[in-house]
């Protein structure tokens, strides 16, 4: 048992400047040390298991005599208990030190977008991943280390907006499951992952989804309102024409510039960034269609510009529709023309759907691009402008709308 110094106060430890080390009492083994240079600080002197230890508690005045002599009797207590106070405290600096590594939902969100930036089709993706994120998901885990983000916070973060927005919700989870896949690879966390579907959150949520639907023309409908459209003047009216002529999606046409043209073999070819499968596309252009291009002046580098000089916006092309009272969607248009390739043509099934550029699960897909499946292709599309552009009847049919399921293929 070390022996007890005289228990000094306050006054008389302040006034200890000699060089040296000083005993205050109180605690045994506590002691002031000051420095050559006058600099004081605490020391506790103890033994821990056979060895001597010399503990620093901290600077004076700093660490008062009171604190230093309540720091002194914590360490004794664990060399009591047989623990090592040196090892204690550098465990849990080490624990400190690994939780301020582990970084928040928001920033692992931030890393894994870009990380997987360059692999979006355009600007916009990225933008909406981000976006639904931050406003659907950060408010109940964004500040959270990303090791503590468990399934009672995504359920709070999914509930809301399940049955409302079941769309958008269900883009929300998967980003979610992504992102904290992305910190458990990067060794930020370890087990199962709580936003994974299949046999988890499935047990909690519908799987059922709420379906959009496009409203789409009927076929028999369709010269009838080509013969409407094209006395509807401005870029719009024509983009919204050359869409239907081609049954291209609504940002292929807005933003096809005039070098993916070649007017004169008759070809549109749109690069893989542009389009939904990431893949390039040829499309055979009829003579509707090159009447369409060859009607346009060419003021800029895009072949429907705003009057800005900019692509068009897809609400431009929408407020043709609405202008002519026909509720009836852009993307419509196409179901409108599988329609009518499938119930009224002897095109295979193949043909048409590479017309549309859907994917096509065979290793076939490859060998429509070019060659003689090319040739079918234009044979469909030159059916297809003689069909739209067909005088109609006296007492065609009306434009009514129906509805094509957006779980269709698009």
């Amino acid at each position: 048992m070390p022996k007890l110094a005289k228990e000094l106060s306050a006054v008389q430890v302040q006034r200890l400047t000699r060089p040296g080390l000083h005993a205050v009492g109180g605690v045994a083994g506590l002691l002031l040390q000051v420095t050559a240079t006058g600099a004081r600080s605490w020391i506790l002197r103890v033994v821990v298991g056979k060895r001597r230890r010399d503990l620093g508690l901290g600077g004076f005045p700093t660490v008062s005599l009171a604190q230093a002599r309540e720091r002194a009797r914590e360490a004794r207590s664990l060399i009591w208990k047989g623990l090592d106070p040196v090892a204690e405290k550098q465990a849990q600096r080490r624990a400190l030190e690994q939780v301020q590594a582990i970084p928040t939902f928001d920033e692992c969100a931030r890393r894994c977008l870009a990380s997987k930036r360059a692999g979006f089709r355009n600007a916009k993706h990225a933008a909406q991943w981000e976006n639904t994120l931050r406003t659907y998901a950060s408010p109940y885990m964004g500040q959270l280390p990303v090791n503590e983000v468990e399934e009672r916070h995504i359920v709070n973060a999914l509930t809301p907006i399940w049955e409302e927005k079941n769309e958008t919700a269900v883009r929300v989870r998967g980003r979610i499951e992504t992102v904290i896949g992305w910190a458990t690879v990067a060794g930020f966390r370890t087990g199962d992952n709580p936003a994974r579907w299949r046999k988890h959150l499935s047990e909690l949520f519908s799987a059922k989804k709420k379906v959009q639907h496009h409203a789409a023309l009927p076929y028999a409908a369709l010269p009838g309102f080509l013969k409407s459209l094209r006395q509807q003047a401005g870029m719009a009216a024509r983009a919204l024409e050359f869409a239907i002529l081609t049954a291209a999606r609504s940002g292929e046409v807005r933003g096809a510039t005039w070098d993916e043209f070649d007017l004169e073999a008759g070809v549109w070819i749109v690069p893989g960034e542009r389009m939904k499968a990431g893949k390039e596309h040829w499309v055979p252009l009829s003579a509707a269609a090159l009447t369409v291009l060859r009607s346009l002046p060419r003021t800029s580098d895009r072949v429907f510009p705003s009057p800005t000089g900019r692509a068009l916006s897809d609400m431009a092309l929408s407020a043709v529709l609405k202008r002519m009272e026909v509720e009836v969607t852009v993307h419509g248009m196409r179901s409108t023309f599988r329609d009518w390739a499938g119930e009224t043509t002897a095109f295979d099934r193949e043909t048409i759907e590479h017309a549309l550029a859907h994917r096509l699960k065979d290793k076939a897909e490859a060998a429509y691009a070019r060659g003689s499946h090319f040739d079918k292709r234009r044979k469909l599309m030159e059916a297809w402008a003689t069909y739209c552009t067909t005088e109609p009847a006296a007492d065609g049919a009306k434009v009514t709308p129906i509805r094509k399921k957006s779980g269709t293929r698009r």
